[in-house]
């Protein structure tokens, strides 16, 4: 059976590796990843679409410069994208989410395993742990930096809005805040880094002690009798 340590220091990991499990699904389900303003000039007014969206669907509403506004509409990103590059770019993130939600999920059963056993020598381990928590955060951090790529290289806004409503003019300029179902991948990260620093810790402290415990008697009587 593991020490009350290891229990703990394992179970505190687990903790963060269920949260994180969590913040994945909590970006997956909630689309408000980015909020756009992107304005068109034309010649007679100037309009202005205002959307909220996230991987798989929004919300878009639009507003003319002589007081008229559009009710806002309810659209699938999918949908919107046809088969441009912003909607593979957009298929990439969510497999790459996929892929760190199950890297979470692997992370969060071995750091249990762990907590109730002693599967030092084996990949269930540490060294499991360190594998799975680093590929969840690599594949946050991708996401993080590839969704950003789509909105100013593809643009992401502009091609939705243009599905939104087709009869739009010239695009003049566009305004970006980001939501906060793309800033929770901050936290996502930093819970993995905390589950790898608590491990770390709890493995180097063994690892010390058991050198301590293995180095020779310094001070051993002599057999040999000098004359």
């Amino acid at each position: 059976m593991p020490s009350g340590k290891k229990t703990a220091m394992y179970a505190s990991a687990f903790f963060t590796c269920v949260c994180s499990f969590a913040m994945i699904c909590v970006v997956l389900a909630t689309q408000h990843w980015m909020r756009s303003e992107v304005r068109f000039s034309g010649a007679n007014a100037s309009v202005t679409v205002s959307l909220t969206y996230g991987l798989f669907s929004g919300t878009c509403e639009q507003f003319v410069d002589a007081g008229l506004q559009v009710s806002e509409r309810t659209f699938r990103v999918a949908d919107n994208l046809s088969n441009s590059k912003a909607k593979s770019v957009i298929t990439a993130i969510i497999v790459i989410l996929v892929l760190s939600l199950l890297s979470s999920l692997l992370s969060s059963g071995f750091t249990c395993t762990n907590a109730v056993s002693n599967p030092y020598q084996t990949f269930l381990g540490p060294t499991g742990v360190y594998t799975w928590n680093s590929l969840c955060g690599i594949f946050i951090l991708i996401a993080m930096i590839l969704f950003p790529v789509n909105i100013e290289e593809n643009g992401l806004s502009l091609k939705l809005a243009y599905g939104c409503f087709s009869f739009l003019q010239t695009h003049s300029k566009s305004s970006h805040t980001y939501g906060y179902s793309y800033w929770i991948m901050l936290l996502i990260i930093f819970l993995n880094i905390t589950s790898i620093i608590i491990i770390y810790f709890y493995d180097h402290a063994r690892y010390s002690k058991k050198k301590e415990q293995e180095r020779p008697i310094e001070n051993a009587p002599r057999d040999v009798i000098l004359f």
